[in-house]
């Protein structure tokens, strides 16, 4: 079992920068997929990116803005925003996958969750 605690929201201006980070205890760190996933108010909680030890993936909405990385060492994966708008504006939530094939973006696959972090982003 793996225990996720999520930091780094809060609320910036359209065109800033935030980076969000994701400390997870339990289990080897290394042997989890994990996973960003955002949720607006009165919308399903959708992929933004995931990492595994060959495979990254960034949903293609924030692609070019957003980047996800890992620190094994820390028990750590961050999630790098840039270029912020508006419709960014969600709770953040990190997402833990054992043992799974790749960096999947499906909600199922993901067996551990944090409690999100809130991200706004004003115009």
């Amino acid at each position: 079992q793996v225990q996720l605690v999520e930091s780094g929201g809060g609320l910036v201006q359209a065109g800033d920068s935030l980076r969000l980070s994701c400390a997870a205890s339990g289990r080897s760190f290394s042997d989890y997929t994990m996973g960003w996933f955002r949720q607006a108010p009165g919308t399903d909680r959708e992929f933004v990116a995931a990492i595994s030890w060959t495979t990254v993936k960034v949903a293609d909405s924030v692609k070019g803005r957003f980047a996800v990385s890992r620190d094994n060492a820390k028990s750590t994966v961050y999630l790098q925003m840039n270029s912020l708008k508006p419709e960014a504006s969600a709770v953040y939530y990190c997402a833990a996958a054992w043992r799974v094939v790749g960096a999947p973006m499906a909600r199922g696959d993901y067996n551990y969750w944090g409690q999100g972090t809130q991200v706004t982003v004003s115009s």
